[in-house]
Formats: structure tokens, C-alpha cells, sequence
């Protein structure tokens, strides 16, 4: 009985910190943004949650997105500076919990780093612009590329095609 109920608590722990970061705990390049702000402007132009997610790299509640289900063709936007950062035509139901995509709009749009967090090596997905967190890329994602961009709702805004 107690193994039928650790393996869904394992599970959902793991879920829980799939896309999850710890600010104390980045590490950052000395990439140069083409925007840069104080934490202070930051704080007043993002709700507390884009802050969590976007500045301090947390995450958000897996299945609790507004884009996790999301049909409309358009472009994805990095949520604080505005840069398009995915296609609805890459997004896919990976099952997650969190929006899904199997490539940026560019391979200039976002930036790839380093997170040794939680026991494992995973790779970080952020901004090329602002360098806000976005989420983490995977590969386990669909052909063509076999790459799964796990990125947060909360770390994206929306533009419909005109």
C-alpha cells in the first residue's frame, strides 16, 4: 500500500521542479541584453508571478497555464521584453503540463545555458534579448528536431497572425 502511494507523490514532486529554477542558483555569461533594466523596473512592469518566473527563474504550477492548451496561430512572446520567441506552428501537447514547442522561431531568439540544479544537468532556455527565464529544453520532443522546449505560460504573451 505504501508503494501505490509514494509513486504518484514521486511522480508529482518531480513534475513539480520539472521546469522550477533557484535564482541563488544560476549562473549567468556575460552575454550583453539589448535590454536591460534595474530588478526595481522589473518588479513594477511584471505581476509578482512573471517576476518569479521571468527574473528569478522560477516556475510556474504545471497544467495552471494559459497556453498549455492554446490552438490559435500566432507568435509567442518573451512576456517582459516583447521578442518573438516561438511559433504556433512548432507548439505541440507534449503531456507536461506546460506549453511545448520543438523549436524557437529562431536560433537567435533565445539563448541555451547550464543548469546543474536538482542532481541533474538540464539546459536552460531564456531571452536573447531581455534574458529572462523562459523554461528548459529537453530531447524527448517530436521530429523534426526531437527537442521539447518545456517553457512557462506565465514567461509567454501572444501575437495572432495578420
Amino acid at each position: 500500500m505504501k508503494r501505490i502511494f509514494l509513486m504518484p507523490l514521486g511522480i508529482l514532486l518531480f513534475s513539480l521542479t520539472a521546469c522550477s529554477q533557484n535564482k541563488e542558483e544560476a549562473t549567468k555569461t556575460d552575454y550583453k541584453y539589448e535590454v536591460v533594466k534595474s530588478e526595481e523596473e522589473w518588479k513594477n512592469q511584471l505581476s509578482e508571478l512573471e517576476y518569479e518566473v521571468l527574473r528569478q527563474e522560477g516556475t510556474e504550477r504545471a497544467f495552471t497555464g494559459k497556453y498549455v492548451d492554446w490552438k490559435t496561430a500566432g507568435t509567442f512572446l518573451c512576456n517582459a521584453c516583447k521578442n518573438p520567441v516561438f511559433s504556433s506552428e512548432t507548439k505541440f501537447k507534449s503531456g507536461t503540463g506546460w506549453p511545448s514547442f520543438y523549436e524557437p522561431v529562431s536560433e537567435s531568439s533565445v539563448l541555451e545555458k547550464e543548469d546543474n540544479k536538482y542532481g541533474w544537468t538540464r539546459v536552460e532556455i531564456e531571452c536573447s534579448k531581455c534574458g529572462s527565464h523562459l523554461g528548459h529544453v529537453f530531447d524527448d520532443g517530436p521530429q523534426p528536431t526531437g527537442l521539447r522546449y518545456c517553457i512557462n505560460s506565465v514567461a509567454l504573451d501572444f501575437k495572432v497572425n495578420e
